[in-house]
C-alpha cells in the first residue's frame, strides 16, 4: 500500500469520487500501469479520488466497452482483437511486421494514432476516450523441431497464431491452428502444432511453453495487439479540473511503470530461456524480407477490405511516426 504524503500541502483537494475500472484475469505486468495510476490517484488526493480495479468483477473481457458505454464502469481496458467490429480502426495495430518493437516508439506512435479521427470515432461509439496504452509486447514464436531462420522455413509448419500474425503466417505457407491459450501446451507437446505465438516473454513462460519447446524467436517481432485503458467520457467530464490534471499529468509515469514491468519479467525469463532453448535472431535485412513477403501484402489487403476506413493513411502515419522516433 502506498502511503499518503506527509506534507498535507502536497495533497490535491477535491470532492469524494470513486471510479470502477474493469479488467480481467489477475494482477500482472499487463495491468501494472493502471495499478500505479490507481495507487497514485488515491495517494495524491488523500483518498478522496479512488479507482477500484475490478478483476473480472465488473465486465467480461469482450464486454468492457459495453460497460463503459452504459456507465456501469467509469473506465476499462479492452483488447482490439477481442472484437474487431467494435473497434475497426484500432485493428491497424494488429497488422503484422509493423515497426513497433521498441516500447518508446510504440508509445509515440500510439499517442499519435489515438488522436486520429478514425480512432476517436471508434471510441465515440462507446462514449469512451483513450487514456494510455498497455504497450503490449511484440509476439514471438516458441516451437519444436524445424527452426525458422528465413521466411520460407515457415512453409508447411502448423502454427498457433491469430489476427494479422496469423494472416502473415498463411502468406508464408504455414497452416493455422486456433486453439485456446490454455490448450497450447498440450498441442505443442503432442506435435499437433509446431510453434505458437504469444506476447514475449511473459505469456510464453506463464503457459510453460519453455518446458517443452526447443527454440524461440527473439526478435522476429511479427506483430502485436493494442489494449488501451479508456475512460467513460461523461465520467471524465464530470471530474473537477484538478483531478483531470492529475490523471493527464501522470501518463508518462504510467508508461515508465508499464515498461519496467515488462522489462523486469524479461530480465528474469531471458537468461533461463537462453540456457534451456535455442534463440533464433534475425538481421534487419532478414526482418525486411519477412515484412515484404508477409507484412505489406497483409497491409494492402486490410486497406482493400476496409474501404470505409482511411486504412492506408493510418498505416502511413504509423510508419512515419515510427521512423521519426528512431
Amino acid at each position: 500500500m502506498t502511503a499518503v504524503p506527509a506534507n498535507a500541502a502536497e495533497i490535491i483537494d477535491g470532492p469524494k469520487v470513486n471510479w470502477n475500472f474493469a479488467v480481467w484475469g489477475k494482477r500482472r505486468a499487463f495491468t501494472e500501469g493502471m495499478e500505479y495510476a490507481a495507487e497514485q490517484v488515491k495517494e495524491r488526493t488523500g483518498g478522496k479520488f479512488t479507482i477500484t480495479m475490478g478483476y473480472g468483477s465488473f465486465s467480461k473481457p469482450k464486454e468492457t466497452l459495453d460497460g463503459v458505454k452504459l456507465g456501469a464502469t467509469q473506465g476499462a481496458m479492452f483488447c482490439n482483437f477481442y472484437h474487431p467490429g467494435k473497434n475497426p480502426a484500432f485493428m491497424v495495430f494488429t497488422l503484422p511486421f509493423l515497426p513497433l518493437g521498441d516500447p518508446d516508439v510504440r508509445i509515440r506512435v500510439t499517442r499519435k494514432l489515438y488522436e486520429h479521427p478514425a480512432l476517436v470515432a471508434d471510441m465515440d461509439r462507446w462514449n469512451a476516450m483513450t487514456y494510455v496504452s498497455t504497450i503490449l509486447p511484440q509476439y514471438e514464436f516458441f516451437g519444436r523441431g524445424k527452426e525458422p531462420h528465413k521466411p520460407e522455413d515457415f512453409a508447411g509448419m502448423r502454427v498457433r497464431a491469430g489476427g494479422g500474425i496469423g494472416s502473415a503466417m498463411e502468406k508464408l505457407g504455414a497452416t493455422l491452428s486456433t486453439v485456446p491459450a490454455t490448450e497450447v501446451y498440450t498441442t505443442l507437446e503432442r506435435g499437433t502444432v509446431d510453434a505458437a505465438s504469444f506476447p514475449y516473454t511473459y505469456a510464453h513462460v506463464a503457459y510453460k511453453l519453455h518446458e517443452i519447446a526447443d527454440w524461440f524467436t527473439g526478435n522476429l517481432s511479427p506483430g502485436t495487439s493494442e489494449c488501451p485503458a479508456v475512460f467513460n467520457k461523461d465520467a471524465y467530464a464530470a471530474l473537477p479540473q484538478q483531478y483531470k490534471d492529475l490523471l493527464m499529468g501522470m501518463r508518462d509515469e504510467i508508461y515508465a511503470v508499464q515498461k519496467k514491468a515488462y522489462a523486469d519479467i524479461d530480465a528474469k525469463n531471458l537468461p533461463m530461456l537462453r540456457e534451456k532453448l535455442t534463440e533464433i535472431t534475425y538481421t534487419e535485412e532478414q526482418r525486411a524480407d519477412f515484412q515484404e513477403k508477409a507484412g505489406k501484402v497483409v497491409w494492402d489487403e486490410w486497406v482493400k477490405d476496409n474501404p470505409k476506413l482511411p486504412g492506408q493513411e493510418l498505416i502511413d502515419l504509423i510508419l512515419s511516426e515510427a521512423k521519426a522516433s528512431m
